[in-house]
């Protein structure tokens, strides 16, 4: 079975309406650049990819400029790769790429800093401009990133559903005997299959009691008659990240499971409802504390119930703002996405996570993929 055809990626057009975002709002704040790192900011204003490493290769952005600072024997490739129209300053191993971007930017002028920037550039920054003309460029970069178009949505979107197809595979395989390693290669193989050439970008396999370990446990596990499943799963289409987890039995769900499988899909399904423009995202985390409390679990962190945060911001990282989590005030947007994962934890007994994502539109939320329809139906 082949899937359907991904919708259109980012486009460069997209890209210069970002940097243009990023330059009115870098003069409001009086900044008189942005440096960019080997980050994902570094994709998402110029569509150019690169590792980080003890090598600065970024982008100065000024209110008329864009260049590439590119170590010089690097500067070949870089220009193989796609990326938006700027100039490329080159610098020698031995020179000092920090000197290199203070002669760019030119005297006096305050430059705003990627917030993944690794703290070996910002010191190297700081000696060459001097700390007083630094300033964390984080806020002004994640408000920018922290809504997504309706291009992004589609894309995140696809993703979703191509890895939904991928766990309802392999749900398909799951019997008494199969250890986990088979399943994450099998994930892997599925998601290069239906087109993701990355394959998995992560997959976590867990049965029985290592499931309410909510990260996984380490080495082979092997699944036994009755155990709980737990696989957490995605992928990344033209950089932008899927995350699904499903939690289910194979069998019918002894009384326990099932009274815990319920109460998890009510709290998930208590945070979708309090998703409103305009929420903090705490209320939302409240909203599915609330629910474990009314069942005499929790409260607060305290186990059984939920030991963290309820959700995540994802896009062209896997866990990003906006954060659903106790004490985050910031509202409710329009195209904002992120995860409904309010986990369940029994220690030493069974763990169970559903998470789903949704996105913000102008009326409310709305789900990425349906969440899942009983404990041993992990599938609309």
């Amino acid at each position: 079975m082949s899937f359907p055809t991904p919708p259109q990626f980012i486009t460069d057009v997209e890209r210069q309406a970002r940097l243009q975002r990023l330059r009115d709002d870098m003069l409001v704040a009086g900044f008189a650049g942005v440096l960019l790192g080997s980050t994902e900011s570094l994709r998402y204003f110029t569509g150019l990819v690169w590792h980080q490493s003890e090598r600065l290769l970024g982008a100065l952005v000024t209110p008329t400029t864009l260049t590439y600072v590119v170590p010089a024997f690097e500067m070949s490739r870089v220009e193989t790769l796609p990326h938006l129209p700027g100039d490329i300053a080159t610098w020698e191993e031995e020179e000092s790429p920090t000197s290199l971007v203070a002669s760019l930017l030119g005297p006096n002028g305050k430059l705003a800093l990627d917030d993944a920037l690794p703290l070996f550039a910002y010191h190297a920054l700081a000696a060459s401009l001097g700390q007083e003309r630094l300033a964390d460029g984080g806020r002004l970069i994640r408000n920018l990133r922290l809504r997504k178009s309706p291009a992004e949505i589609a894309i995140i979107e696809y993703a979703m559903g191509l890895t939904l197809e991928v766990h309802k595979r392999a749900h398909a395989i799951m019997k008494p005997g199969i250890r986990a390693s088979e399943v994450v290669r099998y994930i892997d193989e599925q998601h290069r299959a239906l087109g993701a050439s990355e394959g998995s970008t992560f997959c976590i396999v867990s049965f029985g009691a290592a499931t309410a370990l909510p990260h996984g446990a380490d080495g082979e596990q092997t699944l036994a008659a009755g155990d709980v499943i737990l696989v957490d799963t995605g992928t990344r289409i033209d950089g932008y990240h899927s995350d699904l987890t499903r939690t289910y039995v194979l069998d019918e769900p002894v009384a326990e499971f099932a009274r815990a499988w319920a109460i998890e899909r009510e709290a998930q399904q208590a945070v979708f409802d309090a998703a409103s423009i305009g929420a903090p995202c705490a209320s939302l985390d409240d909203a599915a504390r609330a629910t474990l409390v009314r069942h005499g679990l929790g409260p607060d962190y305290r186990l059984p119930g939920l030991p963290h945060r309820a959700g995540h911001g994802l896009g062209l990282e896997i866990h990003e703002e906006p954060y659903i989590v106790r004490g985050n005030d910031v509202p409710l947007a329009e195209g904002m996405c992120f995860s409904v994962e309010p986990m369940l934890v029994f220690p030493d007994r069974f763990g169970i996570r559903l998470e789903d994502h949704i996105h913000m539109t102008a009326s409310g939320p709305a789900w990425f993929t349906a969440p899942a329809k009983g404990p041993a139906e992990p599938f609309a």
